[in-house]
């Protein structure tokens, strides 16, 4: 009789135990269906521009290292983070009172340093370089009208040295941007600058003012908020960019030529192109890479 009691109780025990071990089992399959997936990004050559800080020129800037524990820093988290379903970095950024100095808007935007914390150290376009990305809008506000906020996802942004700025007697080393790359409307919008006048002369062409926007061009293929890849190569007196390998758009003129005067830098990530109130804008980026 006793032994049989035992026998019971063994049992029940061990049913209690099937039954904790199953659930555990199937608790442990549900969680392993949710994979963790993070952007294939190295941020060890870029630091970040937030829509934070104090007044136009007051934007927060975090370099490396710092930038590289974007994650768990308090500042950073509002504006660049990961989506870990998607395998994205996101940016967001909205119209605030906080901006750089020759700029109206706000951005959560990358600038490329190619020595870590180094703004100084640029290349020519002699020297060239290759940006490649894989990005998607993910969410951005419309106008008054209907028509979605645009957002600049990439440029390559000219730069003065030291001498230069000082030749012509500019307060910093800031230079046009010779390409911006826009999402706008669900499309694909590439522009570049060209010389006002092509006779000006070398110290003439470092103002600003000799420069302006060419007409710029507008992909075919619209991708409207799906996953899209860009690529930018740039060479001695040209630009070529291509987007998701199907289309392709070639720079080349004299006036890219001469620029070959500036510095410059990639940047990527999103610059909001309104101060419309409530607008806002999302940008995933799946992948960033640049090479020279």
């Amino acid at each position: 009789m006793v032994l049989m009691v035992l026998s019971v109780s063994a049992t029940a025990q061990n049913t209690d135990s099937s039954v904790t071990v199953s659930e555990a089992k199937v608790e442990k399959r549900k969680k392993g269906k949710k994979k963790v997936k993070l952007p294939e990004i190295d941020l060890s050559n870029w630091k970040v521009t937030i829509p934070e800080g104090e007044g136009k020129g007051g934007a927060i800037n975090v370099e490396p290292p710092e930038i590289l524990e974007y994650a768990t820093n308090e500042i950073l988290k509002p504006y660049m983070y990961n989506d870990s379903t998607k395998g994205a970095l996101v940016f967001y950024a909205y119209p605030s009172s906080a901006t750089t100095a020759n700029t109206k808007y706000s951005r959560s935007e990358l600038r490329e340093q190619m020595v870590p914390g180094n703004d100084k150290v640029n290349w020519t376009f002699k020297q060239g370089g290759t940006l490649k990305a894989k990005l998607a809008m993910n969410e951005v506000s419309r106008d008054k009208n209907g028509k979605y906020h645009k957002v600049i996802i990439l440029q390559i942004h000219g730069r003065l040295t030291d001498e230069q700025r000082d030749l012509i007697g500019q307060k910093d080393n800031n230079a046009p941007p010779v390409l911006k790359i826009y999402w706008q409307n669900g499309k694909i919008r590439v522009k570049t600058k060209k010389l006002k006048f092509a006779g000006v002369d070398a110290t003439g062409i470092l103002h600003k003012e000799a420069w302006t926007d060419d007409e710029g061009f507008n992909f075919e293929d619209e991708v409207g908020f799906r996953k899209f890849a860009i690529e930018v190569k740039v060479s001695n007196g040209k630009i070529v960019v291509s987007l998701n390998k199907s289309e392709f758009k070639v720079f080349e003129n004299q006036s890219l030529k001469r620029w070959g005067i500036f510095e410059n830098y990639f940047k990527a990530g999103n610059y909001f192109q309104t101060r419309d109130e409530g607008a806002f804008a999302k940008v995933n980026f799946y992948e960033l890479e640049v090479k020279h």
